[in-house]
């Protein structure tokens, strides 16, 4: 059994992550400051399952604050790492870059030190797609990342290379994971399959950026767990992969199968694409299936549908 510390563990991925490890017999640490980025009961209500086992603590703070991370290593004597928190939205960071290189460079640092410090066996950082600006597609792990095109991204790139450098320095054991679009059950609700089923489904008017035609690799968060968990068994030094379900979605065709789910229509208006959007993302999963073993197998209409299934039976939809 280890003890795994998950940060941003009552967040959407988070809160699936520590139940998974849970069910494998881990400890688990979740620390999560509950900022307002959405409502905070939404985070609170994601770990309920999780606050029934006795393996499981909860820590409320900040990555940034030093002296809590130094507090919650020498406590709990944390062996893997799996840092997920981060402040999160590619058009929020045009509006607010100063804010996401304290938040997501910042605090990076800060848990790679007392990873350093303290010799966990393995520190894993998740990454995006975002990262891979606007390459050409699909995207691979070992593509020139030349182009980030938001503060975001950006910030993941460098939290990226100080993974490296702490590696290279200090032989601290670190996978990058880059995710694509993920979704399902507790998704934020402001991403857009969950603002697209609250929106179709209240009859308001859904605004699409684009004329419908961009695409994005849409990946179903069981998927994802599975590629996160593998990563924490690997036995590696340094390794970055891609976390997608390779199979771009087109945007269109995303709004109809949520209108089917619902069975409701959409009413759209539409919009020029924003400032630090892609038109497609696709993953390149073949170094992901080869070393992690890493098989997506939730495809876009199972996932939907599923998604849709839980929405219902959600009774806070906001």
């Amino acid at each position: 059994m280890s003890t795994i510390l998950v940060t941003g563990g009552a967040g959407f991925i988070g809160s699936h992550l520590a139940e998974k490890l849970l069910e494998h017999g881990h400890k688990v640490i979740t620390l999560d400051n509950f900022n307002d980025f959405y409502d905070p009961w939404i985070k609170r209500r994601n770990i309920f399952k999780a606050e029934l086992s006795p393996r499981y603590t909860l820590v409320e703070g900040d990555i940034r604050d030093e002296n809590l991370l130094h507090h919650i290593f020498t406590t709990f004597k944390i062996d893997t790492v799996v840092h997920i928190a981060a402040l999160a939205g590619v058009r929020k960071s045009i509006e607010n870059p100063l804010e996401y290189i304290d938040v997501d460079i910042k605090g990076t640092v800060n848990l790679l030190e007392v990873s350093r410090i303290y010799k966990v066996k393995k520190f894993i950082f998740a990454s995006t797609s975002s990262v891979y600006g606007l390459n050409s597609t699909p995207f691979n792990e070992e593509d020139n990342i030349k182009s980030p095109i938001s503060p975001y991204a950006a910030a993941k790139q460098a939290s990226e290379l100080f993974c490296k450098t702490y590696h290279t320095l200090y032989g601290v054991p670190i996978i990058c994971l880059r995710f694509f679009t993920v979704y399902g059950p507790r998704q934020r609700p402001e991403m857009a399959i969950h603002y697209f089923t609250r929106t179709i489904d209240e009859g308001e008017l859904i605004t699409v950026f684009g004329d419908g035609t961009s695409s994005r690799d849409y990946t179903y968060i069981d998927d994802i767990i599975k590629g996160i968990v593998a990563s924490i068994y690997l036995d590696c030094e340094f390794e970055i992969f891609n976390l997608g379900n390779s199979k771009p979605t087109k945007l269109n065709y995303l709004i109809e199968l949520i209108e089917k789910n619902l069975g409701k229509d959409a009413y759209r208006i539409y919009m020029e694409m924003q400032s630090g959007d892609v038109e497609h993302t696709y993953a390149d999963i073949k170094k992901s299936k080869a070393i992690l073993g890493y098989e997506p197998s939730v495809s876009i209409e199972e996932g939907i549908e599923k998604f849709v299934y839980w929405y219902r039976r959600n009774g806070d939809r906001k």
